[in-house]
């Protein structure tokens, strides 16, 4: 958060470090460490007007950037919600004052809860999974079946550099679970829609 709030919404060049899918990482740029890059932000935003989801799905709001960057394509669209929760109590609080000042506020449900508890109802047509790195393949597992076969699963932090959750996306490709595109870059991204139900 203190880099965030040093930064001010300045745009600064991604910093972290090369990997062999992704040598050029400063070619992208980024707000914070913690957020996606801006241009993930992008294609999220592009996704959400290209897929016209009702019910997205976000995990590990940090401070709402991507959740607002997302319910931009809901109001694009003129329909849909955003769940998103954040776990740290003082981290939801910085996301609440940002989302409630924003003009994008009535697209967004904000919640201070646990992916791993949280309730959502209703069928999801985009998932974006970017909380704690060690829980993402269970929160996956947690909400695949209220995900839609024709829906989207989305995981940050792919990169080879984060091995964890780049391993945990292999593993559930190898249970039959996800069809995965490893996006190449700087912190890595996956693509992937579940194979159940598929037609």
């Amino acid at each position: 958060m203190l880099q965030a709030e040093r930064a001010q919404g300045k745009l600064l060049p991604e910093y972290h470090r090369a990997t062999p899918e992704c040598p050029h990482p400063e070619r992208w740029s980024m707000y914070d460490s913690m957020t996606a890059e801006v241009e993930v932000l992008e294609f999220l935003r592009t996704l959400v007007t290209t897929l016209k989801p009702n019910l997205i799905v976000e995990t590990g709001s940090f401070l709402g950037v991507s959740t607002i960057w997302m319910a931009e394509g809901l109001r694009a669209n003129g329909f849909g919600k955003i769940v998103s929760c954040e776990y740290d109590p003082v981290v939801f609080a910085r996301a609440k004052e940002k989302i409630e000042a924003s003009p994008l506020s009535p697209w967004i449900e904000l919640r201070n809860e646990s992916s791993l508890e949280m309730q959502v109802d209703g069928t999801i047509d985009l998932f974006f999974s970017d909380s704690d790195l060690p829980i993402r393949a269970d929160e996956i597992r947690r909400f695949l079946p209220q995900i839609s076969p024709q829906g989207v699963v989305l995981i940050h932090d792919a990169s080879s550099h984060m091995k964890v959750v780049r391993e945990a996306a292999f593993e559930l490709e190898q249970q039959g679970l996800l069809s995965c595109v490893f996006l190449n870059t700087p912190r890595g991204i996956v693509l992937a829609q579940k194979r159940e139900g598929r037609r």
